[in-house]
């Protein structure tokens, strides 16, 4: 398995499957396939799609740890630019299809309705995140710094559930909400399980003559 994530198709077929869900609202466009409401459709797929691309980023690395797959790895960064990519389409189709690229409107949208504050709070937050997923802003802040703030990616998945649970809450739809944050919950009680486990174990034993003092 490890190979065939290794191959050097494997790249070029990840990002064909990641831009399909693109490729279906576009067709969709252009067929009338978008439902009654195409706007709504457009502004909470995209929505979606961007909060299951953080899921699937999450997921990477305790699935390389627990299946020993390293090669999952190489697509990580590509996954979160392609959760970058669809929260700026959930912001253009709300931009444009709820308010006509009004920025004033816009703005005073953002400061009135909480859930769309959070939302562009999460828009902001993933943006340099975006802007440093390559190796030369590596090299650049070095490893350290760009791991912590690459770490924002949790603060995001939380952000990003509460915009999606304040939008289900309007039509007390919460039953996408619960996977989500099931999900989420998860992913994020594994790593809180994997650094506590690593630290018991860099630990140093405690001898009898260290007890007795």
């Amino acid at each position: 398995m490890n190979k065939l994530l290794l191959h050097p198709a494997a790249k070029p077929l990840v990002f064909v499957l990641c831009l399909l869900p693109f490729a279906w609202m576009v067709y969709g466009a252009f067929t009338d396939g978008l439902g009654a409401n195409p706007a709504e459709y457009l502004i909470r797929s995209n929505g979606d799609w961007t909060l299951r691309f953080i899921c699937i980023v999450l997921a990477v690395t305790p699935l390389r740890v627990m299946t020993k797959l390293n090669g999952l790895a190489r697509f990580r960064r590509m996954l979160g630019l392609f959760a970058y990519f669809y929260v700026v389409l959930h912001l253009l189709s709300y931009s444009w299809f709820d308010m006509g690229f009004d920025v004033p409107d816009i703005a005073k949208d953002i400061a009135k309705r909480p859930f769309i504050l959070v939302g562009f709070a999460a828009f902001v937050l993933l943006t340099p995140l975006a802007a440093t997923s390559f190796n030369r802003a590596i090299k650049a802040m070095g490893a350290r710094r760009w791991q912590l703030l690459h770490k924002l990616v949790y603060v995001i998945a939380g952000l990003g559930l509460l915009h999606f649970f304040w939008m289900r809450a309007g039509k007390n739809n919460f039953a996408e909400v619960f996977v989500y944050a099931a999900i989420i919950a998860v992913l994020l009680g594994w790593r809180i399980w994997n650094f506590a486990s690593k630290n018991r174990l860099q630990r140093p034993p405690v001898g009898r003559g260290q007890l007795s003092k």
